[in-house]
C-alpha cells in the first residue's frame, strides 16, 4: 500500500514539474523552468530544514544535547540525501526486490527488522544487502495499515519472531527504527515476550515522545506526543527489568525525536551517535556493528 502511494505521489510531483517546465520554456523565462526542475527538491530539503530548526531550539535547554550548528548543517545535508534516496526509489520501488532469510539458517541467529512510521521493508535494503553478505539470516517486514495504530504491528512482529525463531533454532535480535521502537514494545507488553528475543536495538525511537508530534493530528502521531496517555500506560505496564533487552542508538541531530534523550530507557544500553540525523542514523556503521556483535 505504502509503495503504491509513494509511486503515485512520485509519478504525480514528475508529471507537474514536467507539464510545468513545458510551459514556461514556451511561455515564460528560462529562469521559471529552472525553479519547476527544482521545486520538488527544494521543498524536500526546506521540510528538513524547518524540522532542524525546530530539533536545534528544543535541544537547546539540555546542553549535553545541543549540537554544534556545523554538525546540524552536515546532518541536514547528509539527511536530505538519504531520505531522498529512501522515499523516492528505495521504498516504492524496491520494497520486495531482496528476499528474507539467506545465510546460514540452523545455528545461526537471526534478526528482525521492523520499519517506523511512512515506511516498509525497502527501508533495509541496505541492511538486509549487508547481513547477507555476512551470512546472517534476517527477516524484514512491512506493518499495515499506513495509518494505522502502534499496537497494529503486534501479529506481524509475533509472526516474524515465530518464522525467524524456526529457521535458526535461536531466538532472534529485533533492530527496529523510529516508531518500530514503540511497535516492539507494544507487542512485548501484549504477548509477554521477554523470553522470545535475545536482544533489542532501537535506532532513533521515540520511546519517551517527541515535541515534532504536537505538529500532527493523526492518532499514530497523537501517541508520540510526550507523556501521552498511551505513552504513560505503556511505561506503566512494563517492569524496569524489560528495558535491560534494549540497547537504544539516539542522537543530538534527531530531526525527528527530540530532546534527543527521549530516544533513550531507563536501564537500557544507551548509545549517542553524534551527527547522526533520524534516517541517517540507520545508515552508520557503528549501529550495524553493534547488531553483529550481539549475533556473534
Amino acid at each position: 500500500m505504502l509503495a503504491s502511494a509513494q509511486k503515485i505521489l512520485l509519478l504525480v510531483w514528475l508529471a507537474a514539474s514536467g507539464g510545468w517546465i513545458w510551459v514556461s520554456l514556451q511561455y515564460l523565462n528560462p529562469v521559471w523552468t529552472l525553479a519547476g526542475v527544482l521545486a520538488v527538491p527544494l521543498i524536500h530539503a526546506g521540510a528538513l530544514a524547518l524540522e532542524f530548526m525546530l530539533m536545534y531550539r528544543a535541544n537547546r535547554p539540555y546542553p549535553q544535547y545541543c549540537a554544534r550548528p556545523w554538525s546540524v548543517l552536515t546532518s541536514w545535508c547528509a539527511e536530505t540525501l538519504i531520505s531522498a534516496r529512501v522515499f523516492y526509489w528505495e521504498q516504492p520501488f524496491r520494497s520486495n526486490t531482496l528476499h528474507d532469510l539467506p545465510g546460514s539458517l540452523q545455528g545461526g541467529r537471526g534478526v528482525v527488522l521492523i520499519h517506523g512510521l511512512l515506511c516498509n521493508r525497502g527501508f533495509w535494503n541496505p541492511w538486509m544487502l549487508r547481513l547477507r553478505k555476512l551470512g546472517i539470516p534476517h527477516l524484514a517486514i512491512t506493518i499495515e495499515p499506513i495509518f494505522g495504530t502502534i499496537d497494529d504491528g503486534c501479529d506481524a512482529i509475533d509472526a516474524a519472531v515465530c518464522r525467524v525463531t524456526q529457521a535458526t533454532g535461536l531466538t532472534p535480535v529485533i533492530v527496529t527504527h523510529s516508531m518500530g521502537g514503540l511497535s516492539v514494545r507494544a507487542w512485548l507488553r501484549a504477548r509477554s515476550a521477554d523470553d522470545r528475543v535475545h536482544r533489542i536495538i532501537t535506532i532513533a525511537a521515540p520511546h519517551q515522545g517527541t515535541a515534532l508530534a504536537q505538529l500532527a493530528t493523526t492518532d499514530v502521531a497523537r501517541r508520540m506526543r510526550i507523556n501521552s496517555p498511551w505513552l504513560t500506560a505503556l511505561a506503566a505496564a512494563e517492569p524496569l527489568s524489560r528495558y535491560r533487552l534494549f540497547t537504544c542508538f539516539y542522537s543530538h541531530c534527531d530531526n525527528i525525536v527530540f530532546p534527543a534523550c527521549n530516544a533513550t530507557l531507563p536501564n537500557a544500553d544507551n548509545r549517542h551517535v553524534p551527527s547522526a540525523a533520524h534516517i541517517q542514523l540507520a545508515h552508520r556503521d557503528e549501529v550495524l556493528q553493534e547488531v553483529v556483535r550481539w549475533l556473534r
